[in-house]
């Protein structure tokens, strides 16, 4: 099994586009109307055939309440995977990307976390190195 499609819940996926396109550097994918949203998804430049993003309009009446929640408590919404924190931070940054958390040392990865202008706070995050990813899954505390 793996992932094919995550989503991300958004106010408007026209804003969502060109922050996730123009300023995070995915690439859009598919773009096909669904009568009042659009089937909207965005993908890694360096894996176009991976996973997709969904950005996924957020109209249901629970969402709203429960991205309050998440970001009044400053809790991230989904994690993307950068080579370097530091460096994706600066680059962000230039480009007027709000941080609510600057790079921060967390063991075996640095994270950080901004407001993706879209009602989200998102984390980027390094990955564990491969000896400690391969060792926590023999051992059976990886998270899966």
């Amino acid at each position: 099994m793996r992932i094919h499609l995550t989503s991300v819940l958004v106010d408007d996926q026209q804003k969502a586009l060109e922050f996730y396109t123009e300023i995070l550097g995915f690439q859009k994918k598919y773009d096909e109307p669904l009568g009042e949203a659009r089937w909207l998804t965005v993908v890694s430049p360096q894996d176009p055939q991976g996973t997709q993003l969904l950005l996924e309009p957020d109209g249901h009446p629970a969402v709203g309440p429960f991205k309050r929640a998440l970001v009044a408590d400053s809790i991230a919404f989904a994690s993307f995977a950068v080579d370097d924190v530091h460096a994706e931070y600066e680059r962000l940054r230039a480009l007027g990307v709000q941080f609510t958390q600057p790079p921060a040392d967390m063991g075996e990865v640095t994270t950080a976390v901004f407001d993706d202008t879209c009602g989200n706070l998102i984390q980027i995050a390094t990955e564990p190195a491969a000896d400690v990813t391969a060792a926590d899954s023999a051992s059976g505390s990886g998270a899966a």
